[in-house]
């Protein structure tokens, strides 16, 4: 099956005149429009190329745009269990969206797997064993981040990230593990485009540093008002605003500036390199973090057929948890609370011919967990 067909078998089943076909009925719901969308229709393209790769005709996709609206992604979730019948849910890239879906979802006997949002009320108290994050914990490239504050010598950093759950928790990992003072800490708007008065408070802090969580548009849109307005403090923040489909957009602005994540094209690793050669020929296009995330995710499901049938709970969850599959970012296995443990790297904005892109440069923390550990009782 190529591509093609697999984009549209899921068009013809999200209108329900597909019969659930035998193996695991999968239900995509993820940003395909407006300011997000980028984010999504990497994962998405991901996962469905990880799908074709494996030949795999048991699995079925239904894919839906969730336009970064929390109700939209409730409705969607509804009509996947109730009327699709879909046995596992993916996709979602925003955490306000997940917190208003997974709960939910998992209550209801579905497996959730997210290839991307990570908030903490899911780590920790609100844990479930249905719930799989094949990404990371919210606060974990935060934490990076505050790591290689202290190794370059930030003593005074200014920190600002939207007011939602993953902004929350951004500002919570990076101060979790920086050692230096704050300069300010402010929360913006979530889809905030115009970054002036923060810019003019960084301006008048005496900040010898900034940190920022600005996911897609948000970080275009502050980068390139930063570049222009002549504050020349060094910057770092998560890999969530200096990635591939990005760094096209703010161009030179973010050359040099220094990034966390738990992925980059240049990681030596086997399935790594075949991923990163199959998504440029699928696409056209070099992947990002979150296409590798969508990737993986597909691949721990693969794995995970592999072993059990999904009607059985039991086992199904117990080879999710075995995660047997070869991820993209080389050693990888769940802790207790079904996320990540992982290494973290320090990447830096270079340009490569014409493209803007990262290389890895260190490595911020290694086999990282999550402190929600303990707070989930399962």
């Amino acid at each position: 099956m190529n591509l093609k067909s697999i984009l549209a078998a899921t068009a013809i089943t999200a209108l329900g005149a597909m019969a659930h076909a035998e193996g695991v009925k999968v239900g995509m719901i993820t940003t395909l429009s407006g300011g997000g969308a980028g984010l999504g229709i990497d994962v998405r393209d991901g996962f469905l190329l990880a799908v074709k790769m494996s030949g795999n005709s048991d699995i079925e996709v239904v894919v839906e745009d969730d336009q970064r609206k929390p109700d939209i992604a409730v409705q969607l979730a509804d009509k996947m269990i109730q009327s699709e019948k879909v046995d596992v849910l993916t996709g979602i890239i925003w955490s306000n969206l997940a917190m208003a879906v997974v709960p939910a979802a998992t209550a209801q006997g579905k497996f959730y797997l997210s290839p991307n949002a990570g908030p903490s009320a899911l780590a920790g108290k609100g844990c479930n064993p249905n719930y799989f994050n094949v990404a990371w914990q919210n606060d974990n490239l935060h934490e990076a981040a505050g790591g290689y504050a202290n190794s370059a010598g930030f003593k005074n950093t200014f920190i600002l990230a939207p007011n939602y759950p993953a902004g929350q928790d951004a500002l919570t990992g990076y101060k979790r593990i920086y050692e230096g003072e704050l300069a300010g800490e402010v929360f913006t708007q979530l889809g905030q485009t115009d970054y002036a008065a923060e810019i003019a408070q960084i301006r008048a802090s005496g900040a010898d540093s900034v940190f920022f969580f600005l996911p897609g548009g948000m970080g275009i849109s502050f980068l390139k008002q930063y570049a222009d307005s002549g504050v020349d403090l060094p910057v770092v923040g998560p890999a969530f605003s200096f990635d591939q489909g990005i760094l096209q957009a703010v161009g030179d602005a973010a050359l040099g500036i220094k990034n966390t994540s738990q992925w980059n094209k240049d990681l030596d690793n086997e399935a790594n390199v075949e991923f990163v050669a199959a998504f440029q020929e699928e696409y056209g296009r070099l992947p990002s973090l979150y296409a590798s995330q969508g990737y993986d995710t597909a691949n721990l499901l693969l794995s995970a057929m592999a072993k059990a049938d999904v009607a059985d709970a039991d086992a199904f969850r117990a080879a999710l948890k075995e995660a047997d599959f070869e991820s993209t970012r080389g050693d990888f296995e769940f802790a207790s609370n079904n996320h990540p443990i992982q290494d973290i790297y320090v990447r830096e904005v270079i340009k490569e011919g014409d493209v803007y892109t990262n290389k890895i440069i260190g490595t911020a923390l290694e086999d990282h967990s999550n402190v929600y550990v303990e707070e989930c009782e399962m």
